[in-house]
Parts: structure tokens; C-alpha cells; sequence
């Protein structure tokens, strides 16, 4: 498959996903098209569609909190955000990404 074609298939498979959680893709059309194809790119070189911002480890049961869509195993963090770490879900109530900062985790109580 494409990549055109993987991202467009990632995009419907997340999205009832995603809207479940409360959350949507971030409404910045580019940022999403960017993040969908490195998320194509990383899945097609590991089969696994990792977040493309988390640097991964060797130990697969930690990487797997880290595939695409990361937003159960990391909801707190990602509540206090308002994002996801990557940027490529928002909550759906958010308008304008950009004014969205990426808070450490150690700093969501």
C-alpha cells in the first residue's frame, strides 16, 4: 500500500477510536498529514504504527504504550495537555492547537 493510501486508512481506522475518548484529529491540516505519514513510515518499517515522537526502547511491553492512537494508556497526561504528545489528537472542544504546550509528565498531578 501507498503511503497516501496507509495514512488515509490510519486516519478512518482512529478516528471512531479517538472520537470515543473525546478526543479528534487536530484540526491544523498539515500537522496531521505530517504525523499520519510518519506514522505510515514507522509502521512500515516495524509493522507497528509507534507514535513518532516517543524515542522507543528495546522492550516491546513499554513500546506498545506508544502505538498510535497512545491516548488510553497515557489519559491523565494527555487530559492535562489537552493533546496527545505527538499533537495528532486534540480534545474536541480545542480550536487552535497551537496554543497547546506539551506539559512533562512528572508535572500533571
Amino acid at each position: 500500500m501507498s503511503v497516501e493510501g496507509r495514512k488515509k486508512a490510519l486516519r478512518e481506522l482512529f478516528a471512531p477510536t479517538v472520537d470515543r475518548l473525546g478526543y479528534k484529529f487536530t484540526p491544523n491540516d498539515e500537522d496531521a498529514d505530517f504525523l499520519l505519514e510518519q506514522l505510515a513510515n514507522i509502521e512500515a518499517e516495524t509493522g507497528v504504527p509507534y507514535c513518532p515522537c516517543q524515542a522507543r526502547s528495546k522492550d516491546r511491553a513499554a513500546d506498545m504504550r506508544m502505538v498510535c492512537p497512545c491516548i488510553p494508556f497515557h489519559r491523565k497526561h494527555y487530559d492535562a495537555m489537552r493533546r496527545c504528545w505527538c499533537g495528532l489528537f486534540v480534545h474536541k472542544d480545542v480550536t487552535d492547537p497551537d496554543s497547546l504546550r506539551q506539559i512533562p509528565e512528572g508535572r500533571v498531578k
